[in-house]
């Protein structure tokens, strides 16, 4: 099961729903993808597996930005 390193986002559970409401259990995975980051305030890059979700945030604000915003260190994610 794939999980978001960096914003912890995990499958969700529910219902598929057919016309005659049979209802079967489905999951949803989340859109986990393998990215190699730049960190400019350590000279190298970082692998990480994050959410193309979380990805838009470190594009916007920066890695090390956002794993302080939320409250993460470097170790935590790779």
């Amino acid at each position: 099961m794939a999980r978001c390193k960096l914003s912890g986002v995990g499958p969700m559970h529910g219902n598929n729903d057919t016309f005659s409401h049979k209802k079967t259990r489905r999951t949803w995975q989340p859109n986990v993808q393998k990215r190699s980051i730049f960190v400019p305030e350590l000279g190298r890059t970082v692998k990480i597996r994050a959410s193309s979700r979380a990805m838009k945030s470190v594009n916007k604000i920066g890695l090390l930005a956002y794993l302080r915003k939320n409250g993460l260190s470097l170790k935590d994610v790779s």
